[in-house]
């Protein structure tokens, strides 16, 4: 059994004393790829440099919603369109989206939503997309670029919102992914919507440092922890691991377009 995890952040601080036994667990826990996530394009090089000491990481480029005041600039999407053309580990432009639990700054959010967006058209990339008390306006956006555009093709990181919700993405044609959340026991509205996403557009992710799954949580999360978030998707589906695990994995890959996966370790 191979698990992929579509959203880490091993870049951060938190993680700089101790990763190669951080990725150690991963190995020992059978997660053949990382998707690094990309906050803003400063990460850019830092995260280039995990991937060289760790090959089954890909990553993203891009910038966050929560990051587009002060640093949204054309210069900024010219260097995202040169650096996710620079090397071919990068599988996704993000995390891009909309946040407004934490900012009010819609139309800055938009437009540096669209650019990504337009980015990810031109070299044929999906979009990690963050969306935070902004589903009815993300989808309503979406369906306007759709029309107007054509399609991109991504994934709902992290995703959080009720099935009425979910159904709306998964129209416009994304894969939905579930991190740590799906394991809190109050998390009902998720528990509904990792039920329902059809098996061929369904997604694990950690999220890490952030969002730890039962039974880690108040701790710092990490890659490894992906078998978890599977585990209790499988068990929400009536599922045994093996069969969610392989489901996920051919998903990331197929939306990531990664390689084969690597023979397991005896």
């Amino acid at each position: 059994m191979q698990l992929v995890d579509t959203h880490v952040h091993i870049n951060f601080e938190t993680f700089q004393q101790d990763l190669d036994e951080v990725a150690q667990r991963w190995r020992e826990a059978n997660v053949a790829y990382l998707i690094h996530s990309c906050v803003e394009p400063s990460e850019f090089s830092g995260i280039q440099a995990i991937a060289d000491r760790f090959p089954e990481l890909f990553f993203a480029v891009g910038l966050h919603p929560l990051d587009v005041e002060g640093k949204w600039t054309n210069q900024i999407a010219d260097q995202i369109f040169q650096l996710a053309s620079s090397d071919r580990r990068v599988v996704a432009i993000g995390e891009t989206g909309l946040d407004f639990f934490k900012a009010q700054n819609s139309d800055q959010q938009l437009n540096s939503l669209d650019e990504q967006l337009a980015i990810a058209q031109r070299l044929d990339l999906p979009v990690i997309i963050h969306c935070r008390n902004a589903a009815e306006a993300m989808a309503n956006h979406f369906r306007r670029f759709w029309e107007q555009n054509g399609s991109v093709r991504g994934v709902m990181h992290c995703w959080g919102g009720t099935p009425e919700e979910t159904q709306w993405f998964l129209d416009l044609g994304f894969f939905i992914s579930f991190s740590g959340t799906v394991t809190f026991k109050k998390a009902i509205q998720i528990h509904e919507s990792a039920q329902m996403v059809p098996s061929d557009r369904l997604l694990v992710e950690t999220d890490c440092p952030f969002l730890a799954p039962v039974p880690h949580r108040g701790k710092r999360n990490e890659p490894a922890n992906v078998r978890d978030v599977a585990e209790q998707v499988a068990e929400l589906r009536n599922l045994p691991i093996d069969q969610l695990a392989a489901q996920t994995t051919n998903n990331a890959r197929k939306l990531f377009r990664l390689p084969p996966l690597p023979a397991l370790a005896i």
